[in-house]
């Protein structure tokens, strides 16, 4: 069974910074295609904040996050990282972790991101 679990999130103020993790259990690597970061704000649909291919090789970033933020990940862990330096109050929301494997995606449960003074 895939398991897919986020920590990281919290409490900071404005041009702070936090990381995010996510790891994954459950899967074989070879199963593996890929791993994203969405965000849902209050009233907002959930949206795709930046993304990273199984290798590490290609990420793909939302506007809003580009320069600011940097998904990374390590294989041997399972894990993928979304660094977030600059943080804004609109950066506020749940943020979620997709693993696309080759059979299914799979979706974690959150964690929740407040930026604010």
């Amino acid at each position: 069974q895939v398991h897919v679990v986020e920590s990281g999130g919290g409490l900071v103020q404005p041009g702070g910074s936090l990381r995010l993790s996510c790891a994954a259990s459950g899967f074989t690597f070879s199963n593996y295609v890929m791993s994203s970061w969405y965000r849902q704000a209050p009233g907002k649909e959930r949206e795709l904040v930046a993304s990273i291919t199984s290798t590490g090789r290609s990420t793909n970033y939302a506007n809003s996050v580009k320069d600011r933020f940097t998904i990374s990940r390590d294989n041997a862990k399972n894990t993928v990282y979304l660094q977030m330096n600059s943080l804004k109050p609109e950066d506020t929301a749940v943020y979620y972790c997709k693993v696309s494997l080759r059979h299914g995606i799979y979706w974690g449960q959150g964690t929740q991101v407040t930026v604010s003074s």
